[in-house]
């Protein structure tokens, strides 16, 4: 079992009367790629600030590498942590070779020479080592950046917002490069974004962040199937709510009686992503179709159910296989999730009830 490489316990820091960090706790296992997700503002680039040693906490412990950086009577200086930091805009030394830059990252100048070619064939740069920063992309300015970071053979390498100066196309090939390069490395790797795509793609195990504190940690593929609030949910990816009454693992709602693995009983939201449902051209359907709209590599319908909620439908096709206004029965093939629901469940026709008993789950 692969041990901790990051431990941090109730983590609290404050800037003046604002509270950044509301008793932030986080487990990285050694060796991962790790994910700290969540909109503009929730605190998650202070928690990388305060991990280099670049911030003090208030309150809290931080231990990295198996050594105590921050606890009441502690607290260990950034050049003294063997953490590497690698900035939002690469931070390179404009008037330094590309060699030179990564240089800069070696602690041991006996070997310099030798460190830096291996870290720059491993980020695929030795080509450029003679160029200026100005010279190359902002991809392989990316690399090189890493590289530098990489040089110091650290515990702990922090991401901030690795990729967000790139263009959309190179964003896509520049990360999945980088996650290769610093799993190749065998470094422990915790990086901040608010790219919910990018932090499921690349990320061995993510933590959702709001408002100062930690909603959820999980694998993506639970994270995405199984959030744990309405806001996980709704900030991971797209996903349809309706209203429904939950009883043993069964709730009942304007699709049917559906399966359900929380154990909440009463008036809740169910959620189900736009992807699991699918529906037929049907002359009984109660639902119709008001929307399609094409995205190139998948596609997405609206329909329109009886009670007057409106969901969404994505799926795999190139033309539309509905025409606005067409009945349609929905089925889902995935189960629900449930959230105890804050208001009741004003738009449930009782008159849904017991119906849809023909949905099938695999």
């Amino acid at each position: 079992m692969k041990k901790d490489a990051i431990i941090c316990e109730d983590i609290v820091k404050s800037y003046g009367d604002e509270e950044a960090l509301k008793g932030i706790s986080l487990r990285v296992p050694e060796g991962s790629f790790f994910a700290l997700l969540g909109p503009s503002g929730c605190g998650k680039t202070t928690m990388l600030r305060v991990l280099a040693g670049l911030e003090t906490p208030d309150a809290g412990t931080i231990s990295i590498g198996g050594k105590t950086f921050n606890d009441e009577s502690t607290f260990v200086p950034p050049e003294k942590r063997n953490v590497a930091l690698v900035f939002q805009d690469y931070a390179l030394f404009p008037h330094m070779t590309v060699e030179e830059n990564v240089g800069y990252g070696c602690k041991c100048k006996s070997n310099k020479c030798d460190r830096v070619e291996e870290v720059l064939e491993l980020v695929g740069m030795k080509g450029v080592k003679d160029r200026m920063p100005h010279e190359v992309s902002g991809g392989q300015q990316q690399r090189i950046a890493l590289a530098r970071a990489l040089a110091s053979d650290p515990d702990v390498v922090l991401l901030d917002e690795p990729f967000s100066n790139l263009d959309e196309q190179m964003r896509v090939r520049i990360r999945e490069d980088v996650r290769d390069i610093l799993k190749q490395a065998g470094v422990t790797t915790l990086f901040v974004t608010h790219d919910q795509e990018e932090a499921l793609s690349l990320a061995d195990e993510v933590a959702v962040m709001f408002d100062g504190k930690i909603a959820q940690t999980d694998k993506p593929w639970n994270l995405y199937t199984q959030p744990a609030t309405h806001s996980v949910a709704t900030f991971l990816g797209e996903a349809n709510f309706i209203a429904g009454t939950l009883k043993d693992h069964i709730v009942t709602c304007e699709l049917g009686e559906l399966p359900c693995e929380q154990d909440v009983n009463g008036e809740v939201e169910v959620m189900f992503r736009p992807e699991c449902v699918k529906m037929e051209a049907c002359e009984i359907g109660t639902a119709t179709v008001e929307r399609f709209v094409y995205y190139g590599h998948d596609s997405l319908i609206e329909v329109r159910l009886k009670s007057g909620t409106l969901i969404r439908s994505r799926f795999m096709g190139l033309h539309n296989p509905y025409k606005e206004g067409t009945k349609v029965c929905v089925t889902l093939d995935s189960p629900v999730v449930v959230y105890p629901s804050p208001y009741g469940c004003p738009h449930f026709p009782s008159q849904f009830a017991g119906v849809g008993k023909e949905l099938v789950f695999d």
